[in-house]
This record gives structure tokens, sequence and C-alpha cells, in this order.
């Protein structure tokens, strides 16, 4: 796993994990400048069951986190689906309002 790289795409609105030159996993997402709605997870089909999707989720949490001008929207069921298993990370989500 010491080929792996992240990297922040804006210009693609996505986080991308590469082996080598090759994507791997992508994370889409919508960036408003106060909350980043994490909208996507994608793995290519090869690279799947090797749980690179969570260690992208995992730098892109990371690297807002230590930006901390963010909150974080999980759209993605993928996304959600992580919060609730690091239940530790939840003070980056965006607080959600019950409809009146």
């Amino acid at each position: 796993m010491t080929d792996l790289h992240f990297a922040d795409e804006p210009d693609a609105s996505r986080y991308a994990l590469y082996r080598g030159d090759d994507l791997v996993s992508a994370l889409d997402y919508r960036d408003d400048g106060r909350t980043v709605a994490m909208t996507r997870a994608y793995t290519v089909p090869t690279f799947r069951g090797h749980g690179y999707a969570g260690l992208l989720v995992e730098h892109a949490v990371a690297d807002l986190e230590q930006r901390g001008d963010r909150k974080v929207l999980p759209v993605c069921w993928y996304v959600s689906d992580w919060f609730t298993a690091n239940p530790d990370r939840a003070g980056i989500l965006k607080e959600r309002h019950p409809a009146a």
C-alpha cells in the first residue's frame, strides 16, 4: 500500500486515491464555502473489496478537520455509514435541523 497517494482535486470536485498512476477510488463533493456535501464514493471495480473507499473517506475527513473551516454533510450512503462506524469523528458533521 506504499504506492497509494491521495489528492484533493477541487477542479473536479473530488478527493481521489491513486495507486501509482491508476485511479482507485473517488469521493465526489460539493463545497459551498461552509459545508462540504460528500455526494458519492466510488471505487473502480477491479480495486473493490480492499477498503479503499474507507481510506479515502478517512483521508478527506482528516483533511477537512485539519483545515477547520468546513462541516461535512454526508449525502452518500457510504459516507453516512462511515460516520456511523466512526462516531468519534461526528464533530465535523453539519447539524441537521428538523423540518418545521
